[in-house]
């Protein structure tokens, strides 16, 4: 890997984490940037989603304390779902392989993009009222398992999960949704460095990016509203999954 192109993954990681954490999509920023330097479907999805572990820990290093003072039984069990479903995830991609993977992308990445658009209307649904905690848990685990898998639209997918299910409100949702989602990407980066390939520099730089990025975002989210991101990111996401889909 040139220089040059190390330096563009490292500003590409900084924007994954960004978006990552105010929309939720940090795929649909790194995933096509990968594709786009010339790494086939499967090693591009790893060693996304191994470099995506990085927003996790910036956003843990800036804003950590908020996610403990939840609670330890709280924090424990659902950081033991995410890398359960983490895990699984992981093994489901390697055991499905490339051909099946880049069949079922481009609809991930469809639906990933209309959640994003409909995810507004979604979190005022409180109206649905509490529901018992293994509820919430179960598709938490779900979550984390497409997260482990693919990941494109898994935050926004945890939030609305976390609104509705959980009765968190938005920020609070937010902050943990991005660390959760790191764990499963570590659970499933873990399984994948045994047995799949990694483009280690790629990995390298997009995941430095992604430190950076994750630990300035709790910040920018004061500046720049969630609402001008979200029709821009969806918009790509649509683009993307159309062209993933001629491309296949």
């Amino acid at each position: 890997m040139t220089p040059f192109l190390f330096f563009l993954l490292v500003l590409v990681g900084v924007g994954a984490g960004l978006v990552g954490y105010l929309a939720g999509l940090a795929s649909l920023v790194s995933y096509p940037a990968l594709l786009a330097v010339g790494l086939p479907p499967v090693t591009a999805n790893v060693t996304n989603t191994l470099a995506l572990v990085g927003a996790g820990f910036g956003t843990t290093a800036r804003s950590g304390r908020e996610f403990l003072a939840r609670g330890r039984r709280t924090t424990l069990v659902e950081v033991g779902v995410a890398l359960l479903g983490g895990l699984a995830g992981g093994w489901l991609l390697v055991e499905t392989g490339e051909s099946s993977f880049s069949a079922i992308v481009p609809w991930m990445v469809l639906v990933a993009a209309l959640l994003l658009l409909v995810s507004p209307r979604l979190m005022d649904m409180q109206f649905l009222g509490s529901v018992p905690r293994p509820v919430f848990l179960v598709a938490l685990l779900a979550t984390c398992i497409y997260g482990g898998y693919f990941g494109a639209g898994a935050g926004v997918i945890y939030l609305a999960v976390a609104v509705l299910l959980s009765g968190a409100d938005f920020t609070a949702s937010v902050l943990v949704k991005s660390i959760l989602l790191a764990v499963s990407n570590l659970a499933a980066a873990l399984f994948f460095v045994f047995t799949t390939p990694v483009d280690w520099w790629a990995a390298l730089a997009l995941g430095l990016g992604c430190v950076g990025g994750g630990y300035l975002a709790p910040s920018v989210q004061k500046l720049i509203p969630e609402s001008v991101l979200r029709p821009v990111v969806a918009a790509a996401g649509v683009c993307l999954a159309v062209w993933l889909w001629v491309n296949r």
